[in-house]
């Protein structure tokens, strides 16, 4: 098997061992990352939707700068949204501020029941800078 290339945010790792997972996989020129929630420091989850989703922007956005990688390098993108029909109008604002301009990345929205105590999260594909 080979090994993996993992990727960890700065102070975070101790979090990911914990729940035994990797952050994110270089791998064949990409970065898979896992999906990223509004968890503070210690794991537990920032009170409000609004909250939720600039943490996890900001997770995420670690994870990338930890790859030598920005949103910018996104390719895919997948979100998860608790009951969606009530939260996705609070939400997709918030989103279009770390978003940035076109062209977009792909997007596949998936409406969810439960989420660990979260209400959002987003996972990510994202093309490495060239060696």
């Amino acid at each position: 098997m080979t090994q993996r290339d993992v990727v960890f945010p700065l102070g975070r790792q101790a979090l990911y061992d914990k729940n035994r997972y990797s952050p994110a996989i270089r791998s064949n020129g990409f970065l898979f990352v896992s999906g990223q929630v509004g968890s503070r420091e210690d794991g537990s989850p920032e009170p409000t939707l609004e909250g939720q989703v600039r943490l996890a922007f900001d997770n995420l956005n670690a994870i990338l700068a930890a790859a030598g990688c920005s949103f910018d390098d996104v390719i895919d993108v997948t979100v998860f949204l608790v009951d969606p029909a009530q939260t996705f109008e609070k939400v997709w604002p918030i989103v279009g501020e770390y978003w940035g301009s076109a062209p977009h990345p792909t997007l596949t929205g998936i409406g969810v029941t439960w989420l660990y105590g979260f209400d959002f999260e987003i996972k990510v594909v994202a093309k490495l800078p060239a060696e």
